[in-house]
């Protein structure tokens, strides 16, 4: 039997990761990026939000991210273009590690990378179909 697909879906709004440096991603994308904490079910998860998503951290005592992670990186949308460079710098004179240097790409979008505590790559981005302007 063959099946129609449904509707589009919504978007990608949620992410769970594995991470072992648990206490130093939370203050990285609480106290640095901004989310806050919508809910903590117990002492080794919390799930935080920035109001139109949900990214989960789960501490793990498996094999470090760098060593089985297959995902690439996270991406934080940004609203305007000029906020990418202040998002880089306030992040560097935090002592974020920066992986490339902000970059202006062939389809108007401008992104840098970094990392958070536990080696997972994060994008800061403007991405005109996504971002307001």
């Amino acid at each position: 039997m063959k099946y129609d697909r449904p509707a589009r879906t919504a978007g990608l709004r949620h992410v769970a990761l594995r991470v072992h440096a648990f206490d130093d991603c939370l203050r990285f994308y609480t106290d640095l990026m901004g989310m806050e904490v919508e809910w903590r079910p117990d002492e080794e998860s919390v799930f935080l939000t920035s109001g139109n998503d949900n990214l989960a951290l789960h501490k793990s005592s498996e094999p470090s991210a760098a060593e089985r992670q297959r995902l690439d990186h996270l991406g934080f949308i940004i609203d305007r273009l000029g906020d990418v460079d202040r998002w880089h710098e306030y992040l560097r004179e935090s002592g974020v590690p920066i992986l490339k240097a902000p970059k202006t790409h062939r389809d108007g979008a401008r992104s840098f990378f970094c990392e958070d505590p536990d080696g997972t790559m994060i994008q800061i981005i403007f991405h005109p179909p996504l971002s307001l302007g």
